[in-house]
């Protein structure tokens, strides 16, 4: 709803409201505090206008909600993206993608076989292999690799 409110705490609000000011004064506090709210928003609206007045005749279709840092990047970003290499940016997501896929595929291999015994046409890494490593028992544990840790 609105304030991050849900509708059982506005319903519990509403009786509380009722038990502390009671059903006589409610509606008069009720017509006060929407009569307080409207003054707030003419007031933020004449300032709105005072300041578009201000800026002058260039700024006429400023937006206050442009101010917003994500909202001005994004329009900055629409506007004059391949001014800031939005194209490199997009072709470097889309080869993080294809990398993605790789290392997804890399990881199901591995867990299908732990043990690196899955015959693959990608060289074997630089460093020491899966299948090289001794098998353990049960309940013997692995060694203590200082270099790893």
């Amino acid at each position: 709803m609105f304030f991050d409110i849900g509708p059982f705490k506005l319903v519990a609000l509403i009786v509380l409201a009722v038990v502390i000011f009671g059903p006589d004064k409610l509606p008069k506090l009720v017509s006060e505090v929407m009569g307080f709210v409207r003054k707030v928003r003419e007031f933020s609206d004449s300032a709105k206008e005072d300041i578009r007045k201000e800026l002058g005749p260039e700024f006429k279709d400023f937006e206050f909600e442009d101010l917003n840092p994500k909202t001005f990047v994004r329009k900055q970003l629409a506007v004059h993206g391949d001014e800031f290499g939005l194209s490199e940016i997009k072709e470097l997501r889309n080869g993080f993608g294809k990398d993605a896929a790789d290392a997804a595929a890399a990881v199901k291999a591995v867990k299908a076989d732990p043990l690196g015994q899955v015959a693959t046409d990608q060289p074997a890494a630089a460093g020491p292999s899966l299948a090289k490593s001794p098998t353990l028992a049960a309940d013997e544990r692995p060694p203590y690799d200082l270099d790893a840790t």
